[in-house]
Protein backbone atom coordinates (compact mmCIF):
# COMPACT_ATOMS: atom_id res chain seq x y z
CA UNK A 1 0.00 0.00 0.00
CA UNK A 2 3.00 2.33 0.47
CA UNK A 3 3.83 2.12 -3.24
CA UNK A 4 0.26 3.15 -4.05
CA UNK A 5 0.56 6.02 -1.55
CA UNK A 6 3.72 7.20 -3.32
CA UNK A 7 1.89 7.19 -6.65
CA UNK A 8 -1.06 9.10 -5.17
CA UNK A 9 1.35 11.68 -3.73
CA UNK A 10 3.02 12.21 -7.11
CA UNK A 11 -0.35 12.70 -8.82
CA UNK A 12 -1.36 15.20 -6.13
CA UNK A 13 1.86 17.17 -6.56
CA UNK A 14 1.27 17.18 -10.33
CA UNK A 15 -2.23 18.57 -9.75
CA UNK A 16 -0.82 21.33 -7.55
CA UNK A 17 1.59 22.35 -10.31
CA UNK A 18 -1.12 22.32 -12.98
CA UNK A 19 -3.36 24.34 -10.65
CA UNK A 20 -0.59 26.92 -10.33
CA UNK A 21 -0.62 27.54 -14.06
CA UNK A 22 -4.41 27.46 -14.37
CA UNK A 23 -4.79 29.87 -11.45
CA UNK A 24 -1.84 32.21 -11.86
CA UNK A 25 -0.64 31.91 -15.46
CA UNK A 26 -3.80 30.89 -17.30
CA UNK A 27 -2.53 31.83 -20.75
CA UNK A 28 0.36 29.35 -20.31
CA UNK A 29 -1.59 26.49 -18.74
CA UNK A 30 -2.47 24.59 -21.91
CA UNK A 31 1.13 24.77 -23.17
CA UNK A 32 2.70 23.67 -19.88
CA UNK A 33 0.47 20.64 -19.32
CA UNK A 34 2.62 18.22 -21.34
CA UNK A 35 5.87 19.30 -19.65
CA UNK A 36 4.31 19.04 -16.18
CA UNK A 37 2.98 15.57 -16.97
CA UNK A 38 6.39 14.45 -18.27
CA UNK A 39 8.16 15.84 -15.18
CA UNK A 40 6.00 13.97 -12.69
CA UNK A 41 6.03 10.81 -14.80
CA UNK A 42 9.84 10.88 -14.59
CA UNK A 43 9.65 11.48 -10.83
CA UNK A 44 7.38 8.46 -10.46
CA UNK A 45 9.60 6.31 -12.66
CA UNK A 46 12.66 7.25 -10.61
CA UNK A 47 11.02 6.40 -7.29
CA UNK A 48 9.86 3.06 -8.69
CA UNK A 49 13.38 2.18 -9.85
CA UNK A 50 13.72 3.18 -13.52
CA UNK A 51 17.01 4.48 -14.86
CA UNK A 52 16.24 8.15 -15.26
CA UNK A 53 18.43 11.06 -14.17
CA UNK A 54 16.99 13.64 -11.78
CA UNK A 55 19.24 16.38 -13.10
CA UNK A 56 18.33 15.61 -16.69
CA UNK A 57 14.56 15.55 -16.26
CA UNK A 58 14.49 18.63 -14.02
CA UNK A 59 16.60 20.58 -16.52
CA UNK A 60 14.40 19.33 -19.34
CA UNK A 61 11.36 20.74 -17.55
CA UNK A 62 12.90 24.18 -17.03
CA UNK A 63 14.20 24.15 -20.63
CA UNK A 64 10.66 23.64 -21.90
CA UNK A 65 9.26 26.26 -19.51
CA UNK A 66 11.47 29.13 -20.61
CA UNK A 67 10.09 29.64 -24.17
CA UNK A 68 6.58 29.82 -22.71
CA UNK A 69 7.57 32.31 -20.02
CA UNK A 70 9.41 34.38 -22.60
CA UNK A 71 6.47 34.33 -25.04
CA UNK A 72 3.69 35.05 -22.56
CA UNK A 73 5.31 37.09 -19.80
CA UNK A 74 8.60 38.65 -20.88
CA UNK A 75 7.98 39.55 -24.52
CA UNK A 76 4.26 39.07 -25.09
CA UNK A 77 2.74 39.68 -28.50
CA UNK A 78 -0.53 39.23 -30.28
CA UNK A 79 0.60 35.81 -31.53
CA UNK A 80 2.91 33.07 -30.30
CA UNK A 81 6.57 33.07 -31.26
CA UNK A 82 7.56 30.79 -34.12
CA UNK A 83 8.63 27.21 -33.39
CA UNK A 84 12.24 27.71 -34.50
CA UNK A 85 12.54 30.79 -32.27
CA UNK A 86 11.00 28.90 -29.34
CA UNK A 87 13.54 26.13 -29.89
CA UNK A 88 16.37 28.65 -29.84
CA UNK A 89 15.21 30.09 -26.52
CA UNK A 90 14.85 26.57 -25.12
CA UNK A 91 18.42 25.72 -26.13
CA UNK A 92 19.69 29.00 -24.67
CA UNK A 93 18.05 28.55 -21.25
CA UNK A 94 21.01 26.97 -19.46
CA UNK A 95 23.39 29.67 -20.69
CA UNK A 96 21.03 32.56 -19.96
CA UNK A 97 20.02 31.23 -16.55
CA UNK A 98 16.62 33.00 -16.60
CA UNK A 99 15.37 31.25 -13.47
CA UNK A 100 18.40 32.06 -11.35
CA UNK A 101 19.44 29.46 -8.79
CA UNK A 102 15.99 27.85 -8.61
CA UNK A 103 16.58 24.92 -11.01
CA UNK A 104 19.66 24.05 -8.98
CA UNK A 105 17.63 24.21 -5.75
CA UNK A 106 14.95 22.01 -7.30
CA UNK A 107 17.46 19.35 -8.33
CA UNK A 108 18.96 19.36 -4.84
CA UNK A 109 15.61 19.11 -3.05
CA UNK A 110 14.21 16.47 -5.39
CA UNK A 111 17.40 14.41 -5.19
CA UNK A 112 17.60 14.46 -1.41
CA UNK A 113 13.97 13.39 -1.04
CA UNK A 114 13.59 10.93 -3.92
CA UNK A 115 16.71 8.85 -3.36
CA UNK A 116 15.82 7.67 0.19
CA UNK A 117 12.26 6.95 -0.93
CA UNK A 118 13.55 4.95 -3.88
CA UNK A 119 15.81 2.86 -1.64
CA UNK A 120 12.99 2.48 0.90
CA UNK A 121 10.64 1.08 -1.76
CA UNK A 122 13.32 -1.25 -3.12
CA UNK A 123 13.88 -2.52 0.41
CA UNK A 124 10.16 -3.16 0.86
CA UNK A 125 10.05 -5.15 -2.37
CA UNK A 126 12.97 -7.25 -1.17
CA UNK A 127 11.24 -7.82 2.16
CA UNK A 128 8.24 -9.16 0.27
CA UNK A 129 10.53 -11.43 -1.74
CA UNK A 130 12.15 -12.78 1.43
CA UNK A 131 8.76 -13.60 2.96
CA UNK A 132 7.40 -15.18 -0.22
CA UNK A 133 10.53 -17.26 -0.77
CA UNK A 134 10.69 -18.62 2.77
CA UNK A 135 6.96 -19.27 2.74
CA UNK A 136 7.39 -21.72 -0.16
CA UNK A 137 10.61 -23.50 0.79
CA UNK A 138 10.65 -27.26 0.21
CA UNK A 139 11.65 -29.43 3.15
CA UNK A 140 14.36 -32.06 2.73
CA UNK A 141 13.60 -35.77 2.83
CA UNK A 142 15.31 -36.01 6.23
CA UNK A 143 13.09 -33.24 7.55
CA UNK A 144 9.91 -34.79 6.16
CA UNK A 145 10.75 -38.13 7.79
CA UNK A 146 11.51 -36.48 11.12
CA UNK A 147 8.24 -34.49 11.06
CA UNK A 148 6.27 -37.62 10.18
CA UNK A 149 7.89 -39.53 13.01
CA UNK A 150 7.23 -36.71 15.49
CA UNK A 151 3.61 -36.04 14.54
CA UNK A 152 2.12 -39.34 13.45
CA UNK A 153 4.17 -42.32 14.67
CA UNK A 154 2.51 -42.18 18.13
CA UNK A 155 -0.77 -42.96 16.37
CA UNK A 156 0.65 -46.31 15.26
CA UNK A 157 0.85 -47.25 18.93
CA UNK A 158 -2.65 -45.90 19.61
CA UNK A 159 -1.13 -42.93 21.42
CA UNK A 160 -3.40 -40.43 19.70
CA UNK A 161 -3.41 -37.96 22.59
CA UNK A 162 0.35 -37.84 23.08
CA UNK A 163 2.25 -34.77 21.97
CA UNK A 164 6.00 -34.41 21.37
CA UNK A 165 8.35 -33.52 24.19
CA UNK A 166 9.63 -29.93 24.05
CA UNK A 167 13.29 -30.89 23.53
CA UNK A 168 12.34 -33.44 20.87
CA UNK A 169 10.22 -30.88 19.02
CA UNK A 170 12.97 -28.27 19.16
CA UNK A 171 15.51 -30.66 17.67
CA UNK A 172 13.20 -31.63 14.81
CA UNK A 173 11.92 -28.17 13.96
CA UNK A 174 15.27 -26.43 14.47
CA UNK A 175 16.76 -29.01 12.13
CA UNK A 176 14.07 -28.44 9.52
CA UNK A 177 14.36 -24.66 9.79
CA UNK A 178 18.13 -24.50 10.19
CA UNK A 179 18.60 -22.74 6.84
CA UNK A 180 15.85 -20.27 7.59
CA UNK A 181 17.45 -19.42 10.92
CA UNK A 182 20.53 -18.22 9.00
CA UNK A 183 18.44 -15.30 7.77
CA UNK A 184 17.89 -14.07 11.33
CA UNK A 185 20.85 -11.71 11.77
CA UNK A 186 20.39 -10.17 8.32
CA UNK A 187 16.63 -9.80 8.80
CA UNK A 188 17.13 -8.07 12.16
CA UNK A 189 19.60 -5.70 10.54
CA UNK A 190 17.15 -5.13 7.68
CA UNK A 191 14.30 -4.15 10.02
CA UNK A 192 16.59 -1.89 12.06
CA UNK A 193 18.05 -0.20 8.97
CA UNK A 194 14.62 0.30 7.41
CA UNK A 195 13.44 1.92 10.63
CA UNK A 196 16.46 4.23 10.82
CA UNK A 197 16.04 5.33 7.21
CA UNK A 198 12.33 5.94 7.76
CA UNK A 199 13.03 8.02 10.88
CA UNK A 200 15.41 10.22 8.91
CA UNK A 201 13.00 10.90 6.05
CA UNK A 202 11.79 14.30 7.25
CA UNK A 203 12.39 17.91 6.28
CA UNK A 204 14.44 18.05 3.07
CA UNK A 205 14.43 14.24 2.99
CA UNK A 206 10.63 14.04 3.13
CA UNK A 207 9.34 13.33 -0.37
CA UNK A 208 5.85 14.43 0.62
CA UNK A 209 6.96 17.87 1.81
CA UNK A 210 9.25 18.43 -1.18
CA UNK A 211 6.85 17.30 -3.91
CA UNK A 212 3.80 19.09 -2.52
CA UNK A 213 5.80 22.32 -2.43
CA UNK A 214 7.49 21.90 -5.81
CA UNK A 215 4.89 24.17 -7.42
CA UNK A 216 6.15 26.98 -5.14
CA UNK A 217 9.64 26.63 -6.63
CA UNK A 218 8.18 26.66 -10.11
CA UNK A 219 6.30 29.87 -9.30
CA UNK A 220 9.45 31.42 -7.85
CA UNK A 221 11.29 30.55 -11.07
CA UNK A 222 8.64 32.19 -13.25
CA UNK A 223 8.54 35.31 -11.05
CA UNK A 224 12.35 35.57 -11.12
CA UNK A 225 12.26 35.54 -14.92
CA UNK A 226 9.50 38.18 -14.95
CA UNK A 227 11.42 40.49 -12.65
CA UNK A 228 14.50 40.19 -14.86
CA UNK A 229 12.46 40.38 -18.07
CA UNK A 230 14.12 43.44 -19.67
CA UNK A 231 17.60 42.04 -19.12
CA UNK A 232 16.51 38.64 -20.45
CA UNK A 233 14.98 40.21 -23.57
CA UNK A 234 18.33 41.76 -24.44
CA UNK A 235 20.13 38.47 -23.85
CA UNK A 236 17.62 36.47 -25.90
CA UNK A 237 17.85 38.98 -28.76
CA UNK A 238 21.61 38.51 -28.79
CA UNK A 239 21.33 34.72 -28.74
CA UNK A 240 18.34 34.21 -31.04
CA UNK A 241 17.63 37.52 -32.76
CA UNK A 242 14.40 39.46 -32.47
CA UNK A 243 11.25 37.38 -31.93
CA UNK A 244 9.61 35.98 -35.02
CA UNK A 245 5.95 35.13 -34.56
CA UNK A 246 3.49 32.75 -36.13
CA UNK A 247 0.54 34.27 -37.98
CA UNK A 248 -2.73 33.68 -36.15
CA UNK A 249 -5.18 34.99 -33.62
CA UNK A 250 -4.34 36.67 -30.36
CA UNK A 251 -3.24 34.32 -27.63
CA UNK A 252 -5.35 36.27 -25.14
CA UNK A 253 -4.32 38.16 -22.06
CA UNK A 254 -0.56 38.12 -21.96
CA UNK A 255 0.19 38.97 -18.35
CA UNK A 256 -1.46 37.52 -15.29
CA UNK A 257 -1.39 39.13 -11.88
CA UNK A 258 0.45 36.52 -9.83
CA UNK A 259 -0.30 38.08 -6.45
CA UNK A 260 -3.39 35.94 -6.08
CA UNK A 261 -1.08 32.90 -6.17
CA UNK A 262 -0.83 33.35 -2.41
CA UNK A 263 -4.23 31.71 -2.15
CA UNK A 264 -2.90 28.54 -3.76
CA UNK A 265 -1.43 26.61 -0.87
CA UNK A 266 -1.12 22.91 -0.25
CA UNK A 267 -3.92 22.12 2.21
CA UNK A 268 -2.93 20.78 5.60
CA UNK A 269 -3.82 17.13 5.80
CA UNK A 270 -4.66 15.14 8.87
CA UNK A 271 -1.59 13.39 10.29
CA UNK A 272 -3.06 9.94 9.77
CA UNK A 273 -3.35 10.69 6.05
CA UNK A 274 0.31 11.57 5.50
CA UNK A 275 2.85 9.32 3.87
CA UNK A 276 5.12 9.73 6.89
CA UNK A 277 2.44 8.48 9.27
CA UNK A 278 1.65 5.47 7.09
CA UNK A 279 5.34 4.68 6.75
CA UNK A 280 5.78 4.92 10.52
CA UNK A 281 2.78 2.68 11.11
CA UNK A 282 4.19 0.08 8.73
CA UNK A 283 7.69 0.14 10.24
CA UNK A 284 6.26 -0.16 13.75
CA UNK A 285 4.29 -3.23 12.73
CA UNK A 286 7.34 -4.72 11.01
CA UNK A 287 9.42 -4.21 14.17
CA UNK A 288 7.21 -6.76 15.94
CA UNK A 289 8.59 -9.42 13.57
CA UNK A 290 12.28 -8.56 13.69
CA UNK A 291 13.06 -11.84 15.52
CA UNK A 292 10.72 -13.89 13.31
CA UNK A 293 13.31 -16.10 11.58
CA UNK A 294 15.48 -16.71 14.62
CA UNK A 295 12.56 -17.59 16.87
CA UNK A 296 10.24 -19.38 14.45
CA UNK A 297 11.16 -22.94 15.47
CA UNK A 298 10.81 -22.18 19.17
CA UNK A 299 7.52 -20.36 18.61
CA UNK A 300 6.05 -23.31 16.72
CA UNK A 301 6.99 -25.81 19.42
CA UNK A 302 5.94 -23.63 22.35
CA UNK A 303 2.61 -22.46 20.99
CA UNK A 304 1.35 -25.36 18.90
CA UNK A 305 3.14 -28.68 18.88
CA UNK A 306 4.37 -29.87 22.26
CA UNK A 307 2.91 -31.35 25.40
CA UNK A 308 2.29 -29.09 28.38
CA UNK A 309 4.83 -28.99 31.21
CA UNK A 310 4.59 -31.94 33.59
CA UNK A 311 2.72 -34.21 31.17
CA UNK A 312 4.08 -37.35 29.56
CA UNK A 313 5.32 -36.77 26.02
CA UNK A 314 6.46 -38.54 22.87
CA UNK A 315 10.24 -38.72 22.36
CA UNK A 316 10.21 -40.39 18.96
CA UNK A 317 10.06 -43.98 20.20
CA UNK A 318 7.93 -44.00 23.32
CA UNK A 319 5.92 -41.93 25.79
CA UNK A 320 8.23 -40.69 28.51
CA UNK A 321 8.28 -38.22 31.36
CA UNK A 322 11.00 -36.07 29.76
CA UNK A 323 13.28 -35.91 26.73
CA UNK A 324 16.85 -36.86 27.65
CA UNK A 325 18.85 -36.32 24.44
CA UNK A 326 20.91 -33.23 23.66
CA UNK A 327 18.88 -30.21 22.47
CA UNK A 328 20.72 -28.26 19.77
CA UNK A 329 20.52 -24.56 19.04
CA UNK A 330 19.29 -22.67 15.97
CA UNK A 331 21.21 -22.38 12.71
CA UNK A 332 23.30 -24.63 10.49
CA UNK A 333 26.40 -24.89 12.69
CA UNK A 334 24.39 -26.04 15.69
CA UNK A 335 22.92 -28.99 13.77
CA UNK A 336 26.05 -31.15 13.74
CA UNK A 337 24.96 -32.68 17.04
CA UNK A 338 21.25 -32.94 16.22
CA UNK A 339 20.10 -36.48 17.16
CA UNK A 340 16.84 -36.24 15.19
CA UNK A 341 17.56 -34.58 11.83
CA UNK A 342 20.62 -34.66 9.57
CA UNK A 343 21.24 -31.20 8.10
CA UNK A 344 23.69 -31.08 5.19
CA UNK A 345 23.98 -27.34 4.56
CA UNK A 346 22.22 -24.10 3.80
CA UNK A 347 19.50 -24.17 1.17
CA UNK A 348 20.79 -22.43 -2.02
CA UNK A 349 17.66 -20.26 -2.18
CA UNK A 350 18.34 -19.09 1.38
CA UNK A 351 21.88 -18.17 0.36
CA UNK A 352 20.47 -16.02 -2.44
CA UNK A 353 18.07 -14.33 -0.04
CA UNK A 354 20.88 -13.61 2.42
CA UNK A 355 23.01 -12.07 -0.34
CA UNK A 356 20.13 -9.80 -1.34
CA UNK A 357 19.55 -8.78 2.27
CA UNK A 358 23.22 -7.93 2.67
CA UNK A 359 23.07 -5.76 -0.44
CA UNK A 360 19.93 -3.88 0.54
CA UNK A 361 21.23 -3.38 4.09
CA UNK A 362 24.30 -1.69 2.62
CA UNK A 363 22.03 0.59 0.63
CA UNK A 364 19.82 1.38 3.63
CA UNK A 365 22.84 2.22 5.76
CA UNK A 366 24.54 4.30 3.07
CA UNK A 367 27.51 1.93 2.86
CA UNK A 368 26.92 1.78 -0.88
CA UNK A 369 25.56 4.76 -2.78
CA UNK A 370 23.19 3.92 -5.63
CA UNK A 371 23.28 5.69 -8.95
CA UNK A 372 20.37 8.00 -9.64
CA UNK A 373 19.78 5.91 -12.74
CA UNK A 374 20.06 2.52 -11.04
CA UNK A 375 20.67 0.99 -7.64
CA UNK A 376 23.99 -0.61 -8.45
CA UNK A 377 26.65 -0.49 -5.74
CA UNK A 378 29.18 2.00 -7.04
CA UNK A 379 30.80 3.44 -3.93
CA UNK A 380 31.63 2.23 -0.45
CA UNK A 381 31.69 4.65 2.44
CA UNK A 382 30.36 5.04 5.95
CA UNK A 383 27.41 6.60 7.69
CA UNK A 384 23.75 6.28 6.82
CA UNK A 385 22.14 6.94 3.47
CA UNK A 386 20.70 10.33 4.41
CA UNK A 387 24.05 11.64 5.62
CA UNK A 388 25.73 10.41 2.44
CA UNK A 389 23.13 12.14 0.29
CA UNK A 390 22.94 15.47 2.07
CA UNK A 391 26.00 16.07 4.22
CA UNK A 392 25.98 19.67 5.46
CA UNK A 393 24.25 21.18 2.47
CA UNK A 394 21.19 23.34 2.67
CA UNK A 395 18.63 24.70 0.25
CA UNK A 396 20.79 27.67 -0.65
CA UNK A 397 23.55 25.38 -1.83
CA UNK A 398 21.29 23.44 -4.14
CA UNK A 399 23.48 20.47 -3.17
CA UNK A 400 23.14 18.81 -6.53
CA UNK A 401 22.78 19.63 -10.15
CA UNK A 402 23.18 22.88 -12.00
CA UNK A 403 20.80 25.45 -13.36
CA UNK A 404 23.09 26.31 -16.25
CA UNK A 405 25.50 24.58 -18.51
CA UNK A 406 25.37 20.98 -19.59
CA UNK A 407 24.41 18.23 -17.20
CA UNK A 408 27.48 17.18 -15.24
CA UNK A 409 28.60 13.59 -15.03
CA UNK A 410 29.72 13.98 -11.43
CA UNK A 411 27.53 16.02 -9.11
CA UNK A 412 28.43 17.26 -5.64
CA UNK A 413 25.74 16.41 -3.18
CA UNK A 414 27.34 17.73 -0.03
CA UNK A 415 29.91 20.24 1.20
CA UNK A 416 32.05 17.34 2.27
CA UNK A 417 35.31 16.58 0.51
CA UNK A 418 33.96 13.52 -1.25
CA UNK A 419 32.03 13.39 -4.51
CA UNK A 420 29.83 10.54 -5.64
CA UNK A 421 29.19 9.66 -9.25
CA UNK A 422 25.43 9.49 -9.23
CA UNK A 423 24.48 10.34 -12.79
Amino acid sequence: FLAETFETLIRQAENYTNTLFHTTYRNMAADTAASVRELFTDIGLFVLGSEVSIEEFMNRFFDSLFPLVYNHLINPGLTDIALDYAECTRMARRDLNPFGNIPKLAVGQIGRSLLPSRVFLQALNLGIEVINTTDHLQYTKECNRALLKMQYCPHCQSLTQSKPCMGYCLNVVRGCLASMAEIDAHWREYVKSLEELSNGMHGTHDIEQVLLNLHSLVNDAVMYAQINGPKLSVQVNKACGHPSRKPGHSSGDQLENNKHYLTLKAPQRESEDTLASRRKEFVNSLRLYRTFYGGLADQLCVSELTAADGLSCWNGTDVVKSYTLQVVGNGIKAQSGNPEVKVKGTDPMINQIIDKLKHVNQLLQGKSIPKYGSLDMIETGSGDLLDQVSGDCDDEDGCAGSGSGEAKKVTKISKCESEYSIF
